[in-house]
């Protein structure tokens, strides 16, 4: 009796162990198993009060958990943990840990190499800009653009100044006239007056 409980037992904990069953070991096992399934009165009710024991065993390990998660509970309203923050803990914990992970560095750095590549194109894209508004300024029509609105600013200042007591909107316009006869398209486009 005491061997076959011996051996039920290395049956039942032989899953977990760490070491390989023998080949003896596997031949007893297999000889143990009845495939009719005829197991003997007293075998029967060894069986029965093993199973009614490990049932009380769960029950009370039921009991204990769940002592052990009201406890739990208890301690976390006593410290002031919410869920809510237990849940924020939780996600900067995750956080950090997607950080310090290598897929994220490498994404981390690729993503900065394309920023700085980026960075580097909008660099050059804004030096040749800022060349092509240089070279832009130093052409013969802006140079008499930049003269024209010169002169302009100068007439409506000496007529300021000069007085000649007439409106903003007059000067403004006298400037203009003076300006645009000054321009050698005038002579290509007739004005609406002489047509007349």
């Amino acid at each position: 009796m005491e061997t076959r409980q011996q051996e039920r037992g290395h049956l039942r904990t032989g899953l977990l162990d760490a070491e390989p069953l023998r080949e003896s070991e596997e031949d007893n096992m297999v000889s143990d198993v009845d495939l009719n399934n005829t197991v003997t009165e007293e075998e029967r009710e060894e069986i029965q009060q093993e199973l009614a024991k490990l049932e009380e065993e769960i029950s009370t390990l039921r009991q204990v958990l769940s002592s052990k998660e009201k406890q739990h509970a208890e301690l976390k309203q006593k410290l002031g943990i919410t869920p809510l923050s237990e849940l924020r803990n939780n996600f900067s914990r995750s956080w950090y840990d997607m950080q310090t992970s290598t897929a994220y560095k490498k994404t981390s750095e690729t993503f900065n190499t394309a920023g700085q590549k980026t960075s580097a194109a909008f660099n050059n894209l804004g030096s040749a800009i800022s060349r092509k508004f240089g070279d832009m300024r130093n052409s013969p029509s802006f140079k008499s653009f930049e003269e024209k609105v010169e002169s302009t600013v100068s007439n409506i200042k000496q007529t300021k100044v000069g007085g000649t007591g007439g409106s903003f909107e007059e000067v403004l316009s006298s400037a203009a006239h003076a300006s645009t006869q000054d321009t050698p398209s005038n002579h290509l486009i007739d004005s609406p007056e002489e047509t007349r």
